[in-house]
């Protein structure tokens, strides 16, 4: 399974499926993430945390925790 993590900056992919539960995975759609979206990887802080992503027109920050739960194409 690819995650989100896996994707390397300067790439774009689009969502498979979330595997979050509960509250996590209802933050993670409220953001627009949703299946079939396309994130683009704009950069990846040194440690790793977090990731900042675009996607549907705006940029976003996420753990690498909700990034672990994000498959991709």
């Amino acid at each position: 399974m690819k995650t989100l993590r896996d994707i390397q900056v300067g790439e774009k992919s689009k969502v498979v499926k979330i595997h979050g539960e509960g509250k996590v995975k209802r933050r993670i759609m409220d953001m627009g993430i949703t299946k079939g979206t396309e994130i683009f990887v704009r950069k990846v802080a040194p440690l790793g945390d977090p990731v900042e992503i675009t996607v549907r027109g705006y940029e976003l920050s996420l753990r690498k925790d909700d990034a672990d739960i994000l498959e991709m194409e």
